[in-house]
């Protein structure tokens, strides 16, 4: 049977559309879904979809034609096949008066009351009612299967991806749901699974942990300052130390090194909240974070500041290797006055840290990242590290913390006064 192809409403405002294009001549075999005409609207150019597959019997528009809603475009069906009925344009839908239609539902709800106060006995009034109920429910399903408007192409791509077309709204003529509204939808995919957990019982250290941390985070006014530091002339140094030490340092023990002189030379820094006084160590015991299953320990390198880089290294692998076979003793963590928790060789970048009590401060270190920076004027390629500074503000103000962080900096970019300074 033939079928005409007219153009309908493309959007919500569109009273007519011009043709930009127009894809097919007479003779041209298409299928359902087809663009065979891009229509300029009043809001944007859309394509035309067919509804209809055949051999396209009579083009009745062309490029440029400006139509009105229900316009005829092209007549498609099979060869041969007669379609002078369709050039006709289609009648309007027939509308009654105001005045009939209000008559024709109020006799409507008349009758229906009537015939719901009509007597019944108990069999009968359960048949009407189930007849009642399966009348409301197919006239449901015949409402929403009315509203739902949708082109063959674009139900058969919903039921194959598994979309549900109530979801979507059309894009197409009279709002109908065409090819290009599901190009961008995902199927809604259904996972099924199992719930499950597990409740892992609380070591004494995790105990121990949990309750510290809760204690300083809460009780201690933290403040954080970050620093970008460039570790170019670190990553030389460490280079050349490794080609004549007898045993590997990394770049955590020049750290250590370094924090350990900026604490000299910034000693309010080296501190602890005693609730009534505040205490300035003189002596500088840096406390060396340690990732085991069980979460950090902290072994504590002493006198750090006395020690060479390469007598740091040697200490902190000591560390870490009894802290990951779990051999650290309780004295062996005890008596920091500083800690520095490193990330980096986790590929983490930035991170803040809470202190790690007494102390009044901690510095996160994150890793060292290859990134364009401006070095005397110019751009170039340079290892740059960000570390963090957690400090106890009832301690530490924060020009106090600035100029710590200063130091460190200095230090770090130029390293070879960590050699030299005892």
């Amino acid at each position: 049977m033939a079928e005409a192809i007219r153009l309908g409403r493309m959007t919500d405002t569109m009273e007519e559309g011009f043709i930009a294009e127009l894809n097919v001549k007479v003779g041209d075999t298409i299928k359902t879904g087809d663009a065979i005409a891009d229509i300029e609207t009043d809001k944007a150019t859309l394509p035309l979809e067919s509804y209809y597959a055949g051999v396209v019997l009579h083009v009745a528009a062309k490029k440029g034609d400006s139509l009105k809603i229900g316009d005829l475009i092209a007549i498609v069906g099979k060869q041969g096949e007669d379609f002078s009925g369709l050039l006709k344009a289609p009648e309007p839908p027939k509308v009654e008066s105001k005045q009939a239609a209000e008559t024709a539902v109020s006799e409507s709800t008349v009758n229906s009351q009537q015939s719901i106060t009509v007597p019944q006995t108990t069999e009968s009034a359960q048949a009407t009612n189930k007849a009642v109920a399966q009348s409301t429910v197919n006239s449901q399903q015949s409402t929403e299967t009315a509203r739902l408007k949708a082109s063959p192409l674009a139900k058969a791509i919903a039921k194959e991806k598994g979309i549900d077309l109530h979801t979507l709204s059309g894009t197409g003529e009279d709002g109908r749901i065409v090819k290009r509204d599901l190009e961008n939808v995902s199927a809604a995919k259904v996972f099924t699974g199992v719930e499950a957990f597990t409740d892992v019982k609380l070591s004494p250290m995790r105990k121990t942990i949990a309750k510290r941390l809760a204690q300083s985070y809460n009780e201690s006014p933290h403040f954080f300052l970050t620093v970008d530091i460039n570790m170019d002339k670190v990553v030389a140094l460490r280079t050349d130390l490794n080609l004549i030490l007898p045993s590997k340092v990394s770049f955590n023990d020049i750290v250590i090194r370094a924090v350990a002189l900026a604490l000299r030379q910034n000693p309010a820094v080296n501190s602890s909240w005693l609730g009534e006084s505040i205490r300035q160590y003189s002596h500088i015991h840096i406390g060396m974070a340690v990732a085991v299953d069980e979460g950090l320990v902290v072994p504590v390198i002493k006198f750090a500041d006395n020690k060479s880089i390469a007598e740091i290294g040697a200490e902190a692998k000591v560390w870490g290797e009894k802290a990951k076979a779990k051999k650290l003793l309780p004295q062996d963590m005890e008596g920091s006055t500083f800690t520095i928790s490193n990330l980096g060789m986790f590929g983490i970048e930035e991170f803040t840290a809470i202190i790690n009590q007494p102390n009044a401060c901690i510095l996160a270190v994150g890793g060292i990242r290859q990134v364009p920076a401006v070095i005397n004027g110019e751009i170039k390629p340079a290892n740059m590290m960000k570390v963090t500074l957690s400090s106890d503000h009832r301690v530490v103000d924060g020009a106090v913390g600035a100029k710590f962080m200063q130091s460190l900096k200095q230090l770090l970019e130029e390293p070879l006064r960590l050699l030299i300074l005892r």
